[in-house]
């Protein structure tokens, strides 16, 4: 069996200083890092170069186009201490009660007198030279993490279905990504991937280094990332056994056609069926991945105790392939059970064997997975690359397996990519070089600690799976482009719901958390998005208020437009979130060096949280921090708990620094129409993990908890969304179309008329619902029956008036106010 050597992992020191080398001297502040110059790298490349799409007829490529700009990108600048602690107070105080805040003001002067500057300079000296004052604390974060990666770290995209329904079968659509991947691989490989841009803006692209033949190798102290820059394969996982063959040439060139990847993945699967589903699920060690770190370090240790074993070169195969294909044997019906099966997979357990899909995964590298009925999906592993970058390379790779079959039809249609591999199947099979096309089984040696691992580390995973739930919208009334043409932020417009429909079911204000994408910079990531702002809590209390729709509108775009101009700030790495973890690691880095005693015996009893049930805190790196998470992501991370000693800053030991960094409501925006849903886990005990996409007509959202009501919460978006329709709708000037995508004769059918003969019958909407002509206007009536408390019944206000003592007082008289009105209304 040919084996290839899985490049070492190395300590991302390592890496880092070797980025910083190209930032030394002059040119780490010099004028030649900047943004204008960042652009005009780009510009000395063609527009065939830029947009291959738009030049496919051109033979020519140009490599270097990907990277050119990196040595010219901003670094990432570090925030003035005064501003960070105003926008920190700012975040904070439509969380807290009036004493909380006093007690936050007045630690935040503490720390502005004394600790505040001597870590702001700190960090300053500590980032002269470094390619990014953040990014090895970042990194630390991520690797330090200790929890299964699995429902806390990985999150999942949901690909829509190939719109060839002859090709929407497991075999042909998996053989179709696969190519496209490669072909994705390829562009990066030969850097002819033309640059993420944003208003013309080249982005960092840094992270697409790190997309392919990577894993996270977990150790004794934290996990490393591994590399092989030169892999050439993939791994196929079936029924949980494992497969592998050769893909590329040593030119990164692709050796098989669709054809021949197809037959490869059909051998695979039938091979797979003649082991007994219950009989592969023993052997079925994707699963270890799924364990604590820790743990499953101490099991790699076992795969690798003998050098050159057989363990040992099957997971040095599975560690550098390039990614892992999962052919899953079921077929999800629902968009939650398909959310479910990309993100975790699903829990099924036969005579007492698991047999669910949980058992075909391996979360330490990127993941595609394709069902039996071709719904296809990716997970990825998250700490080398956020969702920006991996939505371009599923965006491309879906929109590539489209036009590769248009060229089928017609061989002039156009292609994605600059240059294309020459036609393997017109090529010299010698010219391939030393590859192995056949595919080969991965046989282990299921020593019996194996055996014990592998069934422990299944219970524990199908419990963690039954601890979640998830629940999804598709909402297809309207999307982008309603939103747009009302004047709102489509953005900004949703963030706003999840508030609102958080507060109509609850009736508190909670922490929200959205991620800013921050790589205009060198190695830029991102900041945290604070979304609950007054302006937000006064939208949302007037909403459910008894006010008219033009206060409540007035409100909401108020609310909106601070939440736009937040979310610019943070673009512009300007939050404080990013920020103060650093002067957090910095404090930390000085107390390690200055081997300072530790506080008590768990040293961390000067941090721990103060929320009364903060033992439910879920320690996720996918949401906002608190201070027993080693990293929160969707994006927002916070300090390790070890090695704290009795004097900590002030800003740090406040409870307030508790209550931003526990996450309820953790969302994340990410998307296009490539995409039929996006989400990840819950941050906390008591939140939900929301992730959603706004296409121009549509709103995809998929909500995870730990049984917090989900599919409640969801039908609470959907009415809202509805609700504000309708409100948005009665403020509208008559004779005018609210959405841009109206037709002409909509437009005319809206405006007054005359009654006549022909208006007599049942109105057709687009729904597919009829509707009796009235004397109210279509805009106005088409919503009947969605009052602005409609979804939300009765006995439900009246539970959560019960539970008075998570309700603040003002609040309660809404509530009872809302009551009042709802009993009213059924009296009729």
């Amino acid at each position: 069996m040919a084996v290839r050597t899985f490049t070492q992992p190395s300590s991302l020191n390592e890496s880092l200083v070797a980025s910083a080398v190209k930032m030394s001297g002059s040119e780490v502040n010099g004028p030649a890092r900047s943004e204008a110059s960042a652009r005009e790298s780009t510009q000395t490349f063609s527009s065939e170069a830029m947009n291959p799409l738009a030049h496919h007829t051109n033979p020519d490529s140009r490599p270097g186009i990907t990277f050119a700009h990196q040595d010219k990108l901003p670094a990432l600048p570090i925030p003035e201490l005064d501003s960070s602690c105003k926008k920190y107070l700012a975040a904070l105080k439509p969380l807290q009660s009036p004493k909380e805040h006093h007690d936050t003001i007045a630690s935040i002067h503490d720390f502005l007198k004394a600790d505040g500057p001597a870590l702001q300079e700190k960090l300053k000296k500590y980032a002269t030279g470094k390619a990014n004052y953040i990014e090895q604390f970042w990194y630390d974060s991520y690797l330090n993490f200790d929890n299964p990666v699995v429902l806390n770290l990985n999150p999942f995209f949901l690909l829509e279905d190939d719109p060839t329904p002859a090709r929407n079968n497991q075999v042909t659509r998996a053989a179709s990504l696969v190519v496209s991947a490669l072909s994705f691989v390829r562009a990066v490989r030969r850097e002819e991937l033309p640059p993420d841009t944003l208003r013309g803006q080249p982005l960092c692209m840094y992270q697409y280094s790190r997309l392919f033949g990577t894993a996270r190798i977990p150790t004794e102290n934290g996990c490393q990332i591994g590399q092989d820059p030169t892999s050439k394969h993939v791994v196929v996982l079936c029924h949980g056994q494992f497969y592998w063959f050769d893909v590329l040439d040593d030119n990164s060139d692709l050796i098989m056609t669709e054809k021949d990847v197809a037959l490869n993945l059909q051998v695979i699967v039938e091979d797979a069926q003649e082991v007994p589903i219950q009989e592969a699920a023993k052997g079925a060690l994707g699963v270890l991945s799924t364990e604590n770190r820790k743990v499953w370090s101490g099991l790699r240790d076992v795969l690798h105790r003998e050098e050159g074993s057989n363990n040992s070169d099957c997971l040095n195969i599975v560690d550098s392939a390039l990614f892992i294909l999962c052919l899953d044997y079921t077929e999800p019906q629902t968009g939650a059970e398909l959310c479910m099966n990309m993100l975790c997979g699903s829990s099924k357990v036969e005579r007492g064997v698991q047999v669910g899909t949980c058992t075909n995964r391996w979360y330490d590298k990127l993941q595609i997975i394709v069902c039996k009925n071709g719904s296809a999906g990716i997970n990825f592993e998250h700490t080398g690359v956020d969702g920006h970058t991996v939505l371009r390379f599923a965006s491309d790779v879906y929109t590539d397996t489209i036009l590769r079959f248009a060229r089928t039809i017609n061989g002039n249609a156009p292609s994605l990519w600059a240059s294309t591999s020459p036609d393997p199947a017109k090529r010299d099979p010698d010219s391939f070089g030393d590859v192995q096309t056949t595919p080969h089984k991965l046989e282990w040696d299921m020593v019996p600690e194996l055996s014990t691992a592998l069934r422990f580390a299944e219970t524990r995973l199908a419990d963690l799976i039954q601890q979640n739930e998830f629940a999804t919208l598709e909402f297809p009334h309207y999307g982008k482009n309603f939103m747009t043409s009302m004047g709102f932020s489509p953005d900004a417009f949703v963030q706003m719901a999840f508030q609102a429909a958080y507060y109509g079911l609850y009736g508190r204000i909670e922490c929200v958390y959205e991620p800013a994408m921050t790589k205009i910079y060198y190695h830029g990531r991102t900041e945290a998005i604070r979304s609950v702002t007054e302006a937000t809590v006064d939208f949302v209390r007037t909403f459910w208020g008894e006010n008219t729709a033009a206060a409540k509108i007035e409100t909401l775009r108020k609310a909106c437009q601070q939440h736009t101009a937040i979310t610019k700030d943070c673009a512009k790495a300007q939050g404080c979130d990013r920020h103060f973890y650093a002067l957090y690691c910095i404090w930390q880095r000085a107390i390690d060096e200055d081997g300072a005693e530790l506080l008590s015996s768990d040293g961390y009893e000067s941090t721990r949280p103060s929320s009364p049930d903060a033992s439910d805190k879920v320690n996720s790196p996918v949401a906002s921090p608190n201070r027993n998470s080693m990293l929160s992501e969707n994006e927002s991370v916070s300090p390790s708990p070890h090695n704290q000693v009795q004097h900590m800053p002030a800003l740090f030991a406040d409870s307030g620094w508790d209550k931003l960094n526990t996450t309820v409501l953790s969302t994340s925006n990410c998307g296009n129409p490539s995409l039929r849903q996006f989400g990840f886990g819950p941050t906390s005990g008591d939140g939900f993990g929301i992730g959603y996409i706004i296409k121009d007509g549509s709103i995809s959202i998929c909500a995870s908890s730990k049984h917090r009501q989900t599919s409640r919460y969801i039908d609470a978006l959907e009415s809202y969304f509805l609700e504000i329709r309708k409100l948005l709708r009665q403020l509208k000037r008559r004779g005018t179309s609210a959405d841009k995508m109206a037709s002409r004769a909509r437009e005319a059918e809206d405006r007054p008329k005359n009654t006549r003969m022909k208006s007599r019958g049942r109105i057709l909407l687009s729904d597919g619902k009829t509707q009796t002509p009235t004397d109210t206007s279509v805009a106005e009536s088409d919503d009947d029956g969605l009052g602005g408390y409609g979804f939300f019944d009765s006995g439900m206000l009246l539970s959560a008036l019960k539970a008075k003592d998570e309700i603040e007082p003002v609040e309660r008289d809404v509530v009872k106010r809302n009551i009042g009105r709802r009993l009213k209304l059924a009296e009729f």
